[in-house]
């Protein structure tokens, strides 16, 4: 790197294209180091140690690279799941991540998958392509007007509250979990507070996560939480796939029909392996015909959301440099 510089920074990876974006916000007097890669074994430890940032996407961070992360005055990231808060912390090197980043874009994306699986419109569409006789006398049953069904919503913070906001004109009862939500916060936002996610599961018809994970929250639809659903109940997850990360037990909730249909953006495993749900999906059994809905861990992206997430992230790193001060900080969530 130039001596020329006054400041070095290190960008882990990219989904798309050089770290062009970035420089312009960073401005002239900072370096760039570019590692272009998700693969944390290869980045070596002299590039490490030069740094006075670190924005990290797709890459984890682990204790061996933050070890050699001695100069550097902060990191930036997307989320926190890959990154050793606990290690940062004792290293004293402070992390934040990016959270207003694609909130219109997952709230989006999961009312769409809210309405299209409450409408049965995967299935239709799976269905209709082998009638060849009657038409509109195939209408799947049930299939309750939006108004007559209720909506729960798992974690009710930025996005959260936008699929409340995108909810409520088609008349859907809306329940709420978020015990990190102050008292009224459900009056301010327009939704029927649950104190027990149990009860919240016990009286949806369609569940949507919008919660971070942690030692509380991982695994809150495995084969009990499921067991809990209102039968014939409908899951959407955009959030992270460890809340639902026993595809076992999802498979099984499926096949015996307690589950009716399930959307999911995001998964433990990505891309996923095999399983037998997930070999059921990809040769379109009949028995899940538009039931599983699975989309590339995408929900969060659009070309706005795509500019957006880079500069937001740029502007923190620039500030810290300027002023000292992380904005979004995170502390060990473990």
């Amino acid at each position: 790197m130039s001596d020329r510089k006054k400041y070095a920074v290190g960008i882990t990876d990219h989904m798309i294209g050089a770290p062009d974006l970035e420089a312009d916000v960073l401005g002239d007097d900072v370096e760039i180091d570019f590692f272009a890669s998700t693969d944390e074994a290869s980045f070596a430890p002299d590039r490490l140690a030069r740094l006075d940032a670190l924005m990290v996407w797709g890459a984890p961070l682990g204790q061996k690279s933050i070890a050699h992360l001695t100069r550097c005055r902060g990191v930036v990231g997307v989320g926190y799941e890959k990154i050793d808060l606990a290690a940062l912390g004792s290293a004293g090197i402070p992390f934040a991540n990016n959270p207003d980043y694609g909130t219109e874009e997952v709230a989006d994306h999961a009312l769409a998958m809210i309405l299209s699986l409450h409408r049965r419109l995967w299935e239709h569409d799976a269905r209709a392509r082998g009638y060849t006789s009657g038409w509109q006398v195939h209408s799947l049953k049930p299939l309750s007007r939006s108004n007559k069904a209720t909506v729960g919503v798992v974690g009710v913070g930025r996005i959260g509250t936008a699929v409340v906001n995108r909810l409520k004109p088609f008349g859907f009862r809306i329940l709420g979990y978020d015990p990190g939500q102050p008292p009224g916060h459900e009056k301010a936002v327009g939704y029927e507070r649950t104190d027990r996610l149990e009860e919240l599961l016990a009286q949806s018809d369609v569940i949507s996560l919008h919660c971070p994970v942690n030692g509380e929250t991982r695994g809150t639809l495995d084969a009990d939480g499921l067991a809990r659903l209102k039968p014939g109940a409908i899951v959407v997850n955009t959030a992270r796939g460890e809340l639902i990360e026993d595809l076992d037990a999802l498979e099984a909730a499926l096949r015996s029909g307690h589950l009716a249909a399930a959307a999911i953006d995001t998964l433990v495993k990505e891309p996923p392996g095999e399983h037998p749900l997930l070999t059921a999906w990809r040769n379109r059994e009949d028995w899940l015909a538009g039931r599983l809905v699975i989309t590339p861990h995408n929900a969060f992206y659009s070309d706005h959301a795509a500019v957006e997430m880079r500069r937001n992230a740029a502007k923190t790193v620039r500030l810290l440099l300027d002023e000292g001060k992380l904005r979004n900080q995170v502390t060990d969530r473990s």
